[in-house]
């Protein structure tokens, strides 16, 4: 009698891990080396080097430097290892679900906290960088542009509450958000004159309160 042969099924759990592993170390390396040294002295050989894998691995894995700075902007904007739209981060969800203007504004700079203190860094190398490179200037302006939309439309449910200022219109709120959780300011306040991260918080929360929102 014949014995039946079994499939095994395939687990590729181990395989996904020491990808993800992988990728991780790229991002870590390219990180710090980006910050250490700026964009044009790094080269995707250093991240290499610094994450100990082959530089095969690093085009294989996420590809050009261009394309790699872009993956750590995003990650750092996400707080992940991936990109994740707005609409799909927990601190947009529940903004979405506060019904209180306060609220939502206090949601929004507990949430930007950790997100400027991975992406300001980050954001200033490509600013330096922009200039002489149109791909990563490109990146910049997307960035920028999103941002600005992002706040329109967080202005635009601010302002359905009925919450806001009587001289305060949506674009004026927009543009107060906007400029205020401006990673440039984050890093004047922190870096240049030594705020805390928990000081600059809880100014911007009363900030946006105070500028924005009706007394009542």
């Amino acid at each position: 009698m014949k014995r039946r042969h079994v499939k095994r099924r395939y687990d590729a759990t181990g395989r996904q891990q020491a990808a993800a592993a992988t990728r991780a170390s790229i991002l870590a390396a390219a990180r710090e080396l980006f910050l250490a040294n700026g964009y044009a002295a790094t080269k995707i050989s250093d991240v290499a080097r610094v994450a100990e894998v082959a530089l095969d691995t690093i085009y294989a894995t996420i590809g050009t430097k261009q394309v790699l700075f872009h993956l750590l902007v995003e990650t750092a904007i996400s707080g992940s290892d991936r990109a994740v739209p707005a609409e799909q981060r927990d601190y947009v969800k529940a903004i979405h679900a506060e019904p209180d203007a306060r609220k939502k504004l206090e949601i929004y700079a507990r949430a930007l906290r950790p997100i400027h203190e991975r992406l300001a860094p980050l954001l200033r190398v490509l600013k330096e960088a922009a200039p002489l490179d149109p791909e990563l200037a490109l990146v910049w302006k997307t960035i920028a542009e999103r941002r600005a939309a992002n706040m329109r439309r967080f202005a635009v449910e601010l302002a359905a509450t009925g919450q806001l200022r009587v001289e305060v219109d949506v674009h004026e709120a927009a543009d107060v958000i906007w400029a205020t959780n401006a990673p440039e300011l984050y890093l004047l306040l922190t870096h240049d004159r030594g705020w805390s991260t928990d000081r600059f918080e809880k100014w911007l929360t009363r900030s946006w309160i105070r500028l924005l929102l009706r007394d009542d």
